[in-house]
This record gives structure tokens, sequence and C-alpha cells, in this order.
């Protein structure tokens, strides 16, 4: 199968390790089993938030510790993408591209699914109750009603004590 002719994957990152269970999770079943001819192309998206979400733009002081939000904002991101690129490379999966985006992730994702012509969407999930997916939402949720695509979302499973 030529590459152009592969369907693609977005995964959809954040730094936390249910992210990083949904990544490799998604490598150990829809890409290491096939070595090179996984039927995939693989895009692993993270989004960045704007500083504007972590302070507020109008209080005092904001305009002098924006740059250090921007800067903390940057190197979180870059770590995430290195993190993604380190957990493929120990499963020898080599053609990926990595994505950073500054932006809501709900909308982060949703574009590039668009932008990608994507066929499958993997978000990991918090595993949120419902009281605080209300509060706060839910990337995963909001990306199960709104990707123009089949959406998996992979939950790390609980370990029994």
């Amino acid at each position: 199968m030529a590459t152009s002719e592969k369907s693609v994957m977005v995964v959809g990152i954040d730094d936390s390790e249910h992210s990083y269970y949904a990544l490799e999770w998604t490598l150990d079943h829809f890409f290491v089993p096939y070595a090179a001819n996984t039927p995939f192309n693989l895009v692993i998206v993270h989004a960045k938030p704007p500083p504007s979400t972590v302070i507020g733009l109008a209080g005092p002081g904001a305009a002098e510790v924006l740059p250090f939000v921007e800067s903390d904002l940057k190197k979180m991101a870059a770590r995430v993408a290195e993190k993604a690129k380190e957990i493929c490379c120990s499963k020898s999966v080599e053609h990926v591209v990595v994505e950073v985006v500054e932006g809501d992730a709900r909308n982060v994702i949703c574009e590039a699914v668009e932008k990608h012509h994507a066929s499958t969407l993997v978000v990991g999930s918090h595993g949120y109750g419902a009281i605080k997916r209300a509060v706060l939402g839910s990337v995963s949720d909001y990306c199960a009603h709104h990707a123009h695509c089949t959406v998996m979302i992979v939950k790390k499973p609980k370990i029994k004590h």
C-alpha cells in the first residue's frame, strides 16, 4: 500500500498519563503488529494553551508575568512532543508527524482531523465523573460529538489491589 493511500489516524495528547497510555495502546494495537505495513499514517497533536487561559490579562502585573508564562507553556509543549516521539521510537514506529498547535484542545484536535482528512481520532480519557465532566467539560466528549471521523476514547484500566 502506498503511503499516500493510507488512512490518517490522529492521536490527541496532553501532558497526562491518560494521554500517554492512549498513545501506547494505539501503537500496540494499530502500528506495532503491522511493522512497516500499518494501514495508517500517524499524526500526534498537542494543544498548547494560550497564556491568556493561564493568567487573567486584565489583572495587575499580567504584562510582566506574560513572557514567563508563555516560556513555560512552550517548554511544556516541547516536553509533551518529545515524550510522544520517544514513545513512538521505543515501539519502532518511525513515520510519525508531531504537531503542537496553540489553542483550546477541543478545537485544535477537531481541526487537525479536518486538516489531515483523518479517518480515525484517538484521545485518552481522564475518567472524570459526570459532575466534573459537566463543570470542566471533556475534550474526549467534545471530540466524540464534533470530529468528522471515527473516535476512539481510550481509558486506562484501574489497577485492582
